[in-house]
């Protein structure tokens, strides 16, 4: 792209609110902003000033694998971001760039391969069909999020972690304080501290393990002065949070579900295509409130026809590059036999999801044992009754009443 053909008309500042959405009712104002044109401005209900916002599928792909938009930078600049708190640390993964954010993921990469998830798979599924029973056991009716959706992602990311079994309710707690803005800052900001805490001692036990778990390849990294033990704390914290994700994720997929009977009663008549339905259902749900951590440029960018400025912010939506029609057809429709879905429902770029390859063999897991083992499973209250997740930055259902 030209110098010339950059223009220096901006386009005006939208207001995005914090919306509490239910279902998964696609967000009106996000909407709106991908109508409006490829790349707008917005300011969120936090932080300070304006930031770009891109929209498209290739310029969220190019925005997020571009090293002259910044994560680091976002640490000495008072973004607009939709957080009430922001209290980010420095060494933190999500605020390196390459090498250093490189450099740190590559301590526990072996855990997250195809191989390093298939270690757990089994021990993932006996866990399951443990909670899948109680379920049956207790009888109808239930809350699926407490009994299976919850329990299910923490025992499988402590499991991952190297978390022992006794600690899963704390790692719980403290996730749930960390992810809500309901509490407040220091409610928050003083969970992370103690999960830091325990990480800190935790990994610090392992320097010398051989294990395959996080922890222990995060105590052999610092043991050989690859990273430090603040870098190893910040990436177990993220890691461990990012985990509990999946409760809601999985939420959202099985409202979808059972609020569509004639897609749940496909995926039970053809098992053979639910890999491939999962990707759409990922690609379809829209997983979280607004837009996640913002970029800086660090030198003038033309994207689209504007200029974005050094110093600019500038965040992408996956959310809206997942419904680009240019790359989705129909993208409102889900559609299950849609391929090829590039979907970038775990991000793009270096800070691609490292639990993408975790996340999907557990809604695999979920959505066998669920649907086989329960073959008249449905809502037991009217779709609208079921309480969603107010005031938290990824969306899901704080309940969902099921009976069979």
């Amino acid at each position: 792209m030209t110098e010339e053909t950059l223009t220096e008309i901006l386009p005006p500042i939208r207001h995005w609110p914090a919306l509490d959405l239910s279902g998964v009712e696609f967000d009106p104002v996000l909407t709106e902003l991908m109508r409006e044109g490829p790349i707008t401005r917005i300011q969120l209900p936090n932080g300070e000033g304006w930031a770009w916002l891109v929209t498209r599928y290739e310029d969220v792909r190019t925005v997020t694998n571009d090293p002259r938009f910044s994560r680091e930078a976002v640490m000495d600049r008072p973004v607009t971001r939709l957080a009430p708190h922001f209290i980010p640390e420095r060494g933190a993964v999500g605020f390196l760039d390459p090498p250093d954010h490189t450099r740190l993921r590559r301590s526990v990469a072996a855990a997250f391969t195809a191989k390093g998830v298939e270690r757990i798979r089994e021990r993932s599924r006996r866990m399951l069909e443990e909670l899948v029973s109680e379920l049956i056991q207790d009888g109808p009716p239930a809350d699926l999020t407490a009994t299976v959706l919850s329990p299910f992602p923490i025992a499988v990311i402590c499991e991952l972690m190297g978390v022992p079994a006794g600690d899963r309710h704390l790692m719980h707690t403290w996730t749930q304080l960390i992810l809500s803005s309901s509490h407040g800052a220091d409610v928050s900001e003083k969970a992370k501290k103690e999960m830091g805490a325990y990480f800190a001692d935790l990994i610090g036990q392992r320097e010398n393990s051989s294990a395959e778990d996080v922890a222990s390849l995060l105590g052999a990294a610092v043991g050989q002065d690859e990273v430090t033990l603040q870098e190893a704390v910040g990436l177990a914290v993220l890691l461990q949070i990012g985990g509990e994700a999946v409760t809601n994720n999985s939420g959202q997929l099985f409202y979808v579900l059972l609020t569509r009977p004639d897609l749940a009663e496909r995926l039970r008549a053809e098992p053979e295509i639910r890999p491939q339905a999962i990707e759409e259902l990922l690609r379809y749900i829209p997983h979280r409130n607004a837009v996640g951590l913002s970029r800086i440029a660090m030198e003038d960018v033309g994207i689209q026809g504007v200029r974005i400025r050094a110093g600019d912010a500038i965040y992408v939506s996956y959310l809206a590059a997942n419904r680009d029609p240019d790359v989705f057809p129909y993208p409102e429709t889900i559609d299950f036999d849609r391929s090829p879905n590039p979907h970038v429902s775990f991000g793009f770029g270096p800070h691609y999801c490292p639990g993408g390859m975790l996340a999907r063999m557990e809604e695999q897991l979920l959505v066998d044992a669920l649907l086989d083992r329960l073959p008249r499973l449905r809502l037991a209250v009217p779709p609208e009754k079921v309480p969603f997740r107010k005031g938290a930055l990824i969306r899901g259902p704080e309940a969902l009443p099921v009976t069979w």
